[in-house]
């Protein structure tokens, strides 16, 4: 299609291209929908899953080292509905899964919505919403989420995270000093003795119970959406998952999981409009 209407950026690409795809499931083409999601998803003869261990609202690992979490109860049911077999693939950071998508090396990835990753990523709609908190030492001066970015200021914050990619673009005047993974910003900021941590609430939260002499800043300074993500081009696969998580998120799939692993601090994403 040549279109000089979808060919003025990338956010035009996107619309467009959804905009077929959806057109062709309403003119009764789900099946054919689905055997495309099938084979860009399943070349393999699996559909090899990226779980990130790092945003433990996502994954965990379960007493016997499983793992488990609503990406995990994600990923199992839409290959069960494509008929593929599942191959988990474990990571400790969202930077490293975002380059396992990059290099293809993964099939499906839950990673947050971020216009950096969009050059390699196709997204779905969000599936949960969590917050990106701040965490300081008690004795700090610091009181609310504004006052983070000043000179002088240095934040720790995983590499290649949502927070990451976030702060890279609003701080203008602190400093961000990056940890190798999010689980371990905590640790860093502490032996660096840094200013601020930056990450996911619930995790610093945890960090905060473990290390003591911490608090965290009221409120948030971002909201994340998480949604599933495929490699770039794989526009059939992004148009199958869209319609599934919408039903995932309206059945009260995504709420069930959320409930059973005992996540609290994310909310399930409202409807795609």
């Amino acid at each position: 299609m040549n279109r000089p209407d979808l060919v003025r950026g990338d956010r035009r690409n996107f619309l467009g291209a959804a905009g077929a795809l959806l057109l062709a499931g309403c003119a009764g083409t789900t099946p054919d929908l689905r055997a495309g999601a099938i084979a860009e998803l399943g070349g393999t003869g699996k559909l090899r899953a990226a779980i990130n261990f790092g945003n433990p609202i996502l994954a965990n690992r379960g007493p016997g080292g499983e793992p488990r979490g609503v990406s995990v109860d994600l990923a199992r049911e839409a290959a069960r509905r494509l008929g593929l077999a599942i191959e988990l693939v474990p990571f400790n950071s969202a930077g490293s899964v975002v380059e396992a998508v990059k290099a293809k090396q993964v099939d499906l990835a839950f990673v947050a919505i971020d216009p950096v990753r969009a050059a390699d990523t196709e997204y779905t709609a969000p599936y949960v919403v969590i917050e990106g908190a701040y965490l300081v030492r008690e004795a700090s001066p610091l009181r609310r989420n504004e006052e983070v970015d000043r000179a002088g200021t240095r934040v720790a914050v995983g590499r290649g995270s949502a927070y990451d990619l976030f702060l890279t673009r609003e701080l203008k005047a602190a400093t961000l000093v990056r940890a190798p993974t999010s689980p371990s910003v905590v640790d860093l900021f502490l032996s660096q003795q840094l200013e601020v941590a930056a990450g996911v609430k619930q995790q610093l939260e945890a960090d905060a119970r473990r290390v003591g002499g911490v608090r965290l800043l009221p409120g948030r300074f971002m909201a994340i959406e998480q949604a599933m993500g495929v490699p770039k081009g794989r526009l059939a696969a992004r148009a199958w998952l869209g319609g599934f998580i919408e039903e995932m998120k309206a059945s009260g799939f995504v709420a069930e999981a959320l409930r059973r692993h005992g996540i609290e601090g994310a909310a399930v994403a409202p409807r795609a409009s």
